[in-house]
């Protein structure tokens, strides 16, 4: 039995993550790690102790900002971080697996936090229809590492 490698347990955690999701526009999830050891997870969502947006709202979702994205959910990559930083733990130097590339606000945040390399599995501009995923950019622009997951997720099941 071939051992997996850790970027294949990481990931297919991540996508493990995102069925938690309630959110009924897309699942995604992350897995912050340090040293070959998870430090924290998270997954896209409103506030804890809020509510459900497809139990509260099952056909169109939650209501939308000015912008038309969600007024409510806090992203799965905002999500594992600010556990970490809750239970004091400290991300720099960091590696955070994410199903979905970050947005340009959560990429602001990763940088920020002082995270040093990004692996994700699904293109944001892709999701998003728009020309490049700004995220990633931003990122790559100011030394953080990021590359596409290729590995092999072989417990796993397709996102939603």
């Amino acid at each position: 039995m071939r051992r997996p490698e850790f970027d294949d347990i990481f990931m297919e955690l991540a996508v493990n993550l995102a069925k938690r999701s309630h959110c009924i526009m897309r699942h995604v999830g992350a897995v912050l790690t340090k040293d070959t050891r998870i430090i924290s997870i998270g997954y896209n969502g409103p506030p804890a102790g809020t509510h459900n947006c497809d139990e509260e709202w099952p056909e169109q979702g939650c209501p939308r900002d000015s912008k038309g994205g969600c007024s409510l959910a806090i992203h799965a990559e905002q999500n594992a971080l600010l556990y970490a930083v809750k239970n004091k733990t400290e991300v720099k130097g960091a590696t955070l697996y994410v199903t979905l590339a970050p947005c340009l606000a959560c990429a602001r945040i990763i940088y920020t936090m002082g995270v040093s390399k990004v692996i994700y599995l699904n293109s944001y501009a892709e999701y998003k229809g728009i020309e490049s995923d700004e995220g990633v950019d931003f990122l790559e622009k100011f030394g953080v590492e990021v590359e596409r997951y290729h590995g092999n997720i072989s417990h796993a099941t397709a996102l939603t």
